[in-house]
């Protein structure tokens, strides 16, 4: 394995570290009451907490990529992260684990911000867009494996386990990136500002159609555990069926895109992958019309969804930090802080009607991911020309 992939692997596990700061602790959540005081409301902050921190980090370090070097913040990131998980497992109280996991969000976010950017200065176009597959494929299976992974250590360790192994983790990785010490500079830009970047049409066009793609299909995912549930008579299990189908098809679609867009250009992969999805969402839209409920059905209508983000993930990403333009740093944090706001966002939308089953969650989908083509078709492309564009 050529040095660069193995700096890759390890920036690829400090996001994952990252990401699993919010699923690996999923399982012990409804505990925390009985082990620290307070009530199940106040458990939920936990997580809460943990995501409103990860936003600010998000916006924090994009900021701070101009005044500190790329190693600097990243490995600073781990070790703050290993220091903050660590005390989090021997908070006194709720409410103070509450606030440290506010802080912890914010400190492990470092990596999400760097990573694209990170990519983009390692490889040529067409490799980057291969290791943007690969980094998507691995972070898409941090929710559905972490929470078991959370489970087997509750039933080892209590709670406090679940802490310790991020923390174990996120120093392990701040040794080994230092210890290799090849994490390479990120473009800077002097003078620029996430204002300029929204200013921006040109990294709107990726940047809105990365976030309104993933956003409607989060969206989806998030209600239909409860829609299977409590509304169609079905169980968990069919959640499960759903999400194994989604993530499967993603990361063979994902690891796919690199090698279509250097063949039939990176723009026709972000157009083609934006339409798959929307017709997807469609067909889940018009099955639910028609008063639709085999879970196999919605199951097989949501394939194509995953797809459709798995060929326009890699180079939609990888277009939106070109577009940054050197504000490297900062467009990738816009990038997935619009994914969570619109996940975010369509969640909240559909909430109040989720008993009435698919309609509001695949209505909502269709919305996002119809204004995802509306961008492409309406904003300014990047003029570039890489190899297959």
């Amino acid at each position: 394995m050529g040095r660069a992939w193995v700096t890759l692997a390890l920036v690829v596990a400090s996001t994952v570290v990252g990401l699993m700061g919010t699923d690996l602790v999923l399982p012990a959540v409804p505990l925390l009451p009985d082990a620290l005081g307070g009530d199940a409301s106040g458990a939920q902050l936990v997580v809460a907490a943990y995501v409103g921190g990860s936003c600010a980090g998000l916006l924090g370090f994009g900021a701070l990529s101009q005044r500190f070097t790329t190693r600097a913040l990243f490995i600073g990131s781990l070790i703050s992260t290993a220091a903050l998980s660590w005390t989090c497992s021997i908070s006194p109280s709720l409410n103070a684990l509450v606030a440290l996991r506010a802080v912890q969000g914010a400190a492990a976010a470092g990596p999400a911000v760097f990573a694209p950017a990170v990519v983009k200065v390692m490889f040529d176009e067409a490799r980057a867009m291969r290791a943007l597959g690969l980094l998507g494929s691995i972070e898409s299976l941090a929710p559905a494996l972490a929470p078991i992974a959370g489970a087997v250590l509750l039933s080892i360790g209590g709670w406090k386990l679940s802490f310790k192994v991020l923390a174990i983790s996120a120093g392990v990785l701040a040794v080994l990136l230092l210890a290799t010490n090849r994490l390479p500079q990120v473009d800077r830009r002097v003078g620029g500002s996430y204002l300029g970047l929204l200013r921006d049409l040109i990294f709107l066009r990726y940047a809105l159609s990365q976030a309104l793609v993933l956003g409607g299909l989060l969206t989806f995912v998030f209600g239909m555990p409860a829609v299977f549930v409590r509304v169609l008579g079905g169980s968990i299990v069919d959640f499960i069926v759903m999400q194994v189908s989604a993530i499967v098809t993603f990361m063979v679609a994902a690891n796919f895109a690199g090698r279509a867009a250097e063949r039939f250009g990176a723009e026709r992969m972000i157009t083609l992958g934006t339409m798959l999805a929307a017709v997807g969402s469609a067909g889940q839209l018009a099955y639910a019309l028609a008063g639709g409920a085999e879970t196999l059905v919605i199951t097989s209508l949501f394939v194509p969804v995953n797809i459709g983000l798995g060929l326009r993930g890699p180079p939609g990403f990888y277009r939106a930090v070109l577009a940054s333009r050197g504000d490297d740093a900062r467009g990738s944090a816009l990038v997935v802080l619009g994914i969570l706001g619109a996940a975010a966002i369509g969640t909240a939308l559909v909430a109040p009607w989720i008993e009435e089953g698919t309609i509001p969650l695949a209505g909502v989908s269709l919305v996002m991911h119809a204004a995802a083509a509306a961008s492409l078709a309406l904003l300014p492309r990047l003029n570039v020309r890489p190899a297959g564009a």
